[in-house]
């Protein structure tokens, strides 16, 4: 994989210029990219900027969010060739900051269950997670230092996981949403995915000129709570082994860690996150379910089909319970720094007509709090698992500082 900091380290040095990294990127696209199908739209002719903190870095947008240089059609056949006239403020940050944009990468059909021809590059009979399938696929085949993508249950960190990269799915809102097309605005979330969690911590700071989320150099042993969500049913062997060997390394590396159980309202908001989700995406999807109905993907349109009954009434429930969930979040992690938990139940699943389960995200997705993915483990058939490290909401400096000390661990 190509790390975004060794680029930074480089082109400053000019050991590397700008636009030779942006060769490189160009190089490894065309050698790997017939193979693992990460990319809609490329851009032959891009060139690095002059200047900025990510110059010299080439980003795959996944294609849910506006770009004016390229067509965004959401995967879907109802927006074939569809050109915004402008680019999403979170894709004009990353200009802002030097970054060349390389191109559109694939996404499931409006970022749900329809899945792409995406392959996982560590091994090309599994799936390498949905919906921000080409951004992780991308970045893990080493064809680019850098990519968005996009969360609504797990979409950033189970693709992440199943794919060996590092992510982040910052707190709500730390990223506009504006020219992103929407599922559900309660949860959908801006993300990155890098080669380490240095790396992303790198890109996210730049795009959000917040310098605070650089990793030190020097990093403190955080106080970890390892949280199994028993509430979401069991992992895989492999899921399990990953938390369990991610939380001895840390442990080993001088952290304090201890396992920590959740209030009964943090298992109730994690059952109703669906709730939230259907009930908004009837809203979101209003036009192209109800204008365009057989054009719409198949999955999502069943779906939508199943869950056409919720009410208002539900929805402002489980919004009521979402409310009590964030506060004993908060109270929970009081007494820690981060929680450390799954981010898939296990490795890859094989074939690509399920991107898998994202029973482990999709609460932290609804609490709104920063979680990374931290590559730990490879399973049988190559296929890597990662963990994930969650920290309070707006606390994006302590997650990816805790992730980047679990990460170190990990390589002992």
């Amino acid at each position: 994989m190509i790390s975004l900091a060794d680029l930074q380290r480089r082109i400053a040095s000019r050991e590397l210029s700008a636009d030779a990294a942006i060769a490189q990127a160009q190089d490894a696209i065309a050698a790997q990219e017939k193979t693992i199908g990460a990319f809609v739209r490329l851009d032959e002719k891009a060139r690095a900027q002059t200047a900025g903190p990510l110059r010299g870095i080439a980003v795959g947008i996944k294609d849910i969010i506006d770009t004016a240089d390229f067509p965004t059609e959401m995967g879907a056949a109802i927006y074939r060739g569809h050109q915004p006239r402008a680019d999403a403020p979170v894709v004009m940050a990353l200009k802002q900051a030097g970054a060349t944009i390389i191109g559109k990468t694939t996404t499931t059909a409006f970022a749900a269950n329809d899945p792409t021809p995406t392959v996982n590059p560590h091994n090309h009979a599994h799936t390498p997670g949905g919906s921000s399938s080409g951004s992780a696929a991308a970045v893990a085949a080493g064809m680019i230092p850098l990519a968005l993508g996009t969360q609504t249950g797990g979409s950033v960190i189970r693709p992440a996981s199943f794919c060996g990269v590092a992510a982040i799915k910052p707190s709500y809102r730390l990223l506009p949403t504006v020219g992103v097309k929407c599922f559900s605005w309660t949860l959908d979330t801006v993300g990155l995915f890098g080669a380490g969690v240095r790396d992303v911590a790198l890109g996210l700071a730049a795009m959000t000129r917040r310098p605070e989320l650089v990793v030190p150099s020097q990093l403190a042993a955080p106080r970890i709570g390892v949280v199994t969500q028993a509430f979401a049913g069991a992992p895989d062997p492999s899921g399990a082994e990953a938390v369990q060997t991610a939380a001895r390394a840390a442990e080993q590396a001088g952290a304090v860690v201890r396992e920590l159980a959740m209030p009964e309202i943090i298992a109730e908001a994690w059952r109703i996150h669906p709730v939230v989700q259907e009930f908004e995406a009837h809203q979101s999807f209003a036009w192209e379910y109800g204008q365009n109905y057989d054009a719409m993907p198949p999955l999502l349109r069943g779906r939508l089909d199943e869950s056409k009954g919720g009410t208002p009434a539900e929805y402002d429930a489980a919004m009521d319970v979402t409310l009590h969930a964030r506060q004993a979040l908060a109270a929970v992690l009081s007494e820690v720094d981060v929680l450390l938990t799954l981010s898939a139940p296990g490795a890859a699943p094989e074939g690509l007509s399920s991107t898998g389960d994202p029973r482990y995200n999709r609460l932290w997705t609804l609490m709104g709090v920063p979680c990374v993915n931290v590559p730990t483990l490879t399973a049988e058939g190559g296929l890597p698992i990662g963990v994930t490290v969650v920290a309070g909401f707006g606390d994006d400096a302590k997650a990816l500082a805790a992730a980047s000390f679990v990460e170190g661990a990990l390589r002992g």
